[in-house]
């Protein structure tokens, strides 16, 4: 590591530690939720719509981030809304209903996208120009760690206790520490972009679908995998490997899938991770196994074909954008994502309680393959954009801050106001 990046990176430790813990904390709950509710007897379709729930105070915290972080600051925001996610969090253990946890998930989705805001527009404030890949990789990497670590994590006490619910409660309170020490300057209030879905969808019609696809179908594995995890009879450490083997697969696949897009058309790799994904989905759905080692294997498979998705949609979508309008459409991607998220594990959990667990993988390929033929039709219709730099991978959850922090290549992307 060159020396000028040390210190770089040393300066931005708070920040990048605060989403660390953040982030175990929500690899842990976010297996618990799914396992413990299925335990409880709550029906599939009660699964789903905690899941959806979740987004639908994401969309709400969308609105009022930005407001939040103009009127009292990063620190004040982010503490505001740790402390929310804690007490949701512990709330859902001691409220253990279907009702309750709808709206405990609604809760704390909100207060999670005005976190994540808050850090990512915080890091993106204070990154230099020679540094930004380095410091965009290391968030990158604390992002797919912290949820690993978290899903590991879920396999160390029972899920039927109150126990994991205090461990993740415990990770949101610790991630207020870093950021309420740090003495690094808070950025400046920015302005709040517009958004436009129709003026983007005109612009990039792939890039929207691309999005709008993540959100049906990527959600709702994230939501109901674990259930169909269990089903398969998995034990608690089953299921936490069966969701690293996921988030790993999607982890690993990110560059070398963006560099290829960088080369060619991005429509192309869409195409390719869209039929590879509604084929593994297929597969799944109709084989399963009950082997736990296979069972890693196609899963993790399914994450590399499926978790590029969102990143290389967000790329396409700019790459027919001036720069300038470049935060503009990745908060508009953002919103489009979030209210399909809404949708899709609600949609999927009705269809396998119509036709079993494994129903969940043929729903998602029903996604990708409308996606598939889309982008094909698109490609007969329209010639492709030029690219205004380097693929950006993404986190698996994030505001729309991680592009503004993402190297370009060729030239320096400007830090504009959300």
């Amino acid at each position: 590591m060159d020396r000028p990046m040390v210190p770089q990176l040393a300066s931005l430790a708070a920040i990048l530690f605060t989403t660390l813990v953040f982030l175990v904390g929500n690899g842990l709950l976010g297996t618990l939720i799914p396992v413990r509710a299925h335990l409880e007897g709550f029906p599939t379709l009660a699964i789903g719509l905690i899941g959806s729930a979740y987004f639908v105070g994401f969309v709400a915290g969308c609105f009022s981030g930005p407001r939040w972080l103009a009127r009292v600051g990063h620190v004040r925001t982010f503490s505001v809304c740790a402390g929310i996610c804690a007490a949701a969090t512990l709330a859902m253990s001691i409220l253990v209903s279907e009702t309750s946890w709808i709206l405990m998930r609604a809760l704390f989705g909100f207060a999670a996208a005005n976190m994540y805001m808050t850090l990512e527009s915080w890091l993106n404030d204070r990154v230099r120009n020679d540094t930004r890949g380095m410091v965009f990789s290391a968030y990158l990497g604390v992002n797919f760690a912290g949820l690993m670590i978290g899903q590991l994590l879920f396999a160390t006490a029972r899920p039927s206790t109150f126990v994991l619910f205090s461990l993740a409660t415990m990770f949101y309170a610790l991630c207020l520490i870093p950021v309420g020490l740090t003495d690094l300057k808070q950025p400046a209030p920015a302005a709040v972009p517009k958004l436009r879905p129709m003026k983007l969808f005109r612009i990039s019609p792939v890039g929207v679908a691309g999005c709008i696809a993540v959100g049906l179908a990527n959600n709702a594995v994230w939501t109901l995998a674990p259930v169909y995890a269990q089903s398969q009879g998995l034990t608690s450490g089953g299921v936490a490997l069966f969701m690293v083997a996921f988030t790993l697969g999607g982890m690993l696949v990110q560059i070398p899938v963006g560099r290829l897009s960088d080369h060619i058309d991005r429509r192309w790799v869409i195409v390719g991770t869209c039929t590879l994904a509604a084929a593994a989905g297929a597969l799944i759905g109709l084989f399963g196994s009950h082997d736990r080692t296979i069972m890693l294997v196609t899963i993790g498979l399914f994450g590399v074909f499926m978790l590029p998705l969102y990143a290389l949609s967000m790329a396409h979508a700019n790459d027919r954008m001036p720069r300038e309008a470049f935060v503009e459409s990745s908060a508009t991607l953002l919103l489009i994502n979030s209210i399909a998220s809404v949708i899709g594990p609600t949609f999927a959990a009705t269809v396998m309680d119509m036709y079993g667990t494994q129903a969940l993988f043929f729903f998602t390929a029903a996604v990708h393959s409308a996606m598939l033929i889309f982008t094909l039709v698109r490609l007969k219709q329209k010639g492709s954009a030029p690219s205004h730099g380097a693929f950006a991978p993404l986190p698996p959850d994030s505001s729309a801050a991680p592009l503004e922090l993402a190297p370009a290549r060729g030239a320096v992307r400007p830090q504009a106001g959300r």
